[in-house]
């Protein structure tokens, strides 16, 4: 990276410094000068658009290169862990108690090793659209506390280490939209909360109504935290902080863009913000609310 943007950079003062002893050693000529300055000048921005595109291109290759990495490491480990299980319970004879405790082990790696596949179709999935094409009436209450209830369960967490705090009095939290899309986009922003807090988890999670037009849910975190820098960044597809303790927690790099995506085929967005690294995170999703329920022939 830091070859080709050099590279680019001497480029254009190599360029620069001809145009300028060019102009200084022809400026009493007036037709070289017509013709000539506009050709230099579309030849300079020609070298500094060609460094920027190869820029960006490396770099989407290298966030190729983690993606396929990550995905490598999410799909092999369950596969290998589930692969000794097995021969160790096909060679040797195991009590009931240590049976069972097998199986449990075999199905929470079989649980990991769906979510990086499905994970991966969904981002496949909702990338190619541009819009949601189910319709249907969402209430979001009810969908983020089994969210909450499926991010406990599935890390064998307590029940305080996730807070869920929803407004009274504002009736039913309903969205329009695609409630497998909209239930995905929830447990990755859970899903993170707990993925990057290391120390412990203690999350916030609250629901509210923001200008009676939107609904608005908000994920808290005490964790790693992220640098100002990378917060517009986290949403794009493939891309991770580069940052240590990011570096030994796994993953795809899909679950922000997944939320992102989703949320703006909905009509709303996602967002992000930190204070600074080791200072938690907050990931916010708004979805236009549904001030009117839908009838039943309007979803059929």
């Amino acid at each position: 990276m830091f070859f080709f943007i050099t590279l680019g950079v001497c480029m254009v003062g190599v360029a620069l410094t001809l145009n300028v002893g060019w102009i200084i050693l022809n400026w009493r000529r007036v037709w070289p000068m017509v013709v000539g300055i506009p050709f230099f000048l579309l030849l300079i921005a020609g070298l500094v658009l060609n460094t920027i595109f190869l820029v960006r291109e490396v770099r989407r290759n290298e966030r190729h290169d983690s993606f396929l990495n990550a995905v490598t490491h999410e799909l092999k480990t369950p596969i290998t862990s589930i692969r000794l299980y097995l021969e160790t319970l096909q060679r040797r004879a195991l009590s009931e108690e240590q049976r069972q405790q097998f199986y449990g082990i075999m199905l929470t790696d079989s649980d990991r090793l769906l979510a990086t596949v499905e994970q991966v179709l969904k981002a496949g999935e909702v990338g190619q659209r541009t819009r949601n094409l189910i319709q249907t009436e969402v209430d979001m209450r009810t969908l983020v506390q089994e969210c909450v209830e499926t991010t406990l369960l599935r890390n064998h967490l307590p029940e305080q280490a996730i807070s869920l705090e929803t407004e009274s009095g504002t009736g039913p939290l309903l969205v329009r939209g695609n409630p497998d899309d909209l239930q995905t986009a929830v447990q990755n922003i859970l899903g993170n909360a707990v993925k990057y807090s290391p120390n412990g988890v203690h999350a916030k999670v609250q629901l509210a109504v923001e200008d009676d037009a939107w609904i608005v849910l908000s994920v808290s975190d005490e964790g790693i935290g992220i640098p100002p820098a990378h917060l517009k960044r986290i949403f794009k597809r493939f891309y991770r902080v580069p940052h240590r303790n990011v570096l030994k927690t796994k993953g795809t790099g899909l679950g922000l863009f997944l939320v992102r995506t989703i949320a703006r085929q909905h009509g709303g967005d996602a967002s992000a913000k930190s204070p600074g690294e080791g200072r938690g995170t907050t990931i916010r999703l708004q979805l236009p609310r549904l001030l009117e329920r839908v009838s039943r022939s309007q979803t059929n």
